[in-house]
């Protein structure tokens, strides 16, 4: 038994993907005849029909449907081992790529990154953004190796993806000019629910963070005049920089407008008991990996730079606390 070849299953996948045999032929750059060679060879090695012929067009069968599970695995760890090997050469050259949510990934990342990026400059960076809860799933199926995100993990996740905090920033409850809070500066928890407010969507971590503490403080979102969500924190902040209600939105995001005055920072005072004490909203930032999957060298050094970074600045706000 000859026993079946990584060039046959990446051919077998490309044709499984398109359902079409030139298709296939033309993502790999070899010819027609040979794609249909290697489906033949397969199928008369093992006795299986791995796809069905019906006039012009093509379906996968049962025992396709099967080898195709299996040869993604196959040639993801193929690619991974690769990669692998690739990064023994000093960290010299290779890819890494990273998962960030949105606040993360323009607010906060940037900055590790280039730090990375000045000590191993033939590293490729790949980043995508996206929300929190995409960032997980993403991260679970190995599509990122690893992930950074402000929200908390999906039970479903938590056997699946490791995660630690990194980092953390504050959600601050911001208005604009226009609005009648902004001369105020501060307002009692219970007004809260007499403003109109603009919200991210399911699925963010602002969001999913803003919610629980809505909780902790007394009060069902359904009691809040939600008039606008957005599906990102830039669009949720110009709306208010327009004077549309108030919305929770991370410091981070929110610097250089409280700097211009262009949006103030309300100062919220729980006046449910005597003590009247202000509350703040303080979320983490967690580095997510899967608990299974290899991880490359590349990765393991990312995650020393950040680390080194959250310990840069848990001794710089020591270091005020003292002055």
């Amino acid at each position: 038994m000859a026993g079946m070849t990584l060039e046959q299953l990446r051919i077998f996948v490309a044709v499984a993907e398109h359902l079409h045999f030139t298709r296939a032929a033309e993502e790999l750059y070899i010819t027609q005849p040979a794609v249909s060679a290697a489906i033949q060879s397969l199928e008369q090695e093992y006795r299986v029909k791995l796809f069905h012929r019906i006039g012009r067009h093509i379906e996968i069968a049962e025992a396709g449907k099967l080898l195709k599970v299996e040869a993604r695995k196959i040639l993801d760890q193929v690619a991974l081992t690769e990669r692998g090997l690739r990064e023994l050469n000093n960290l010299q050259r290779g890819e890494l790529k990273l998962g960030a949510s949105l606040t993360i990934g323009n607010y906060w990342l940037p900055s590790k990154i280039s730090d990375f990026k000045s000590q191993y400059p033939g590293i490729s960076v790949d980043c995508t953004l996206a929300n929190a809860e995409t960032i997980c799933v993403g991260t679970a199926m190995g599509q990122f190796d690893l992930g950074l995100v402000e929200g908390d993990v999906k039970p479903s996740l938590q056997t699946t993806l490791e995660y630690e905090i990194m980092g953390s920033d504050r959600l601050q409850i911001v208005v604009g000019k226009t609005h009648p809070w902004f001369e105020r500066g501060e307002i009692y928890l219970t007004e809260l629910t007499q403003t109109p407010w603009v919200m991210r969507e399911h699925g963010s971590g602002t969001q999913q963070r803003f919610e629980e503490a809505l909780e902790n403080w007394g009060i069902n979102l359904n009691e809040l005049n939600v008039i606008l969500v957005f599906n990102s924190g830039e669009m949720a902040k110009a709306a208010i920089e327009n004077g549309v209600g108030a919305t929770g939105i991370s410091e981070l995001m929110v610097k250089k407008e409280l700097q211009l005055g262009t949006l103030r920072a309300i100062r919220v005072i729980d006046n449910r008991d005597k003590r009247g004490i202000s509350v703040e909203i303080v979320r983490p930032f967690f580095k997510l990996k899967h608990r299974q999957r290899f991880q490359t060298a590349l990765s393991k050094t990312f995650e020393q730079t950040l680390i080194s970074s959250l310990l840069d600045d848990t001794h710089k706000s020591s270091s005020m606390s003292v002055n």
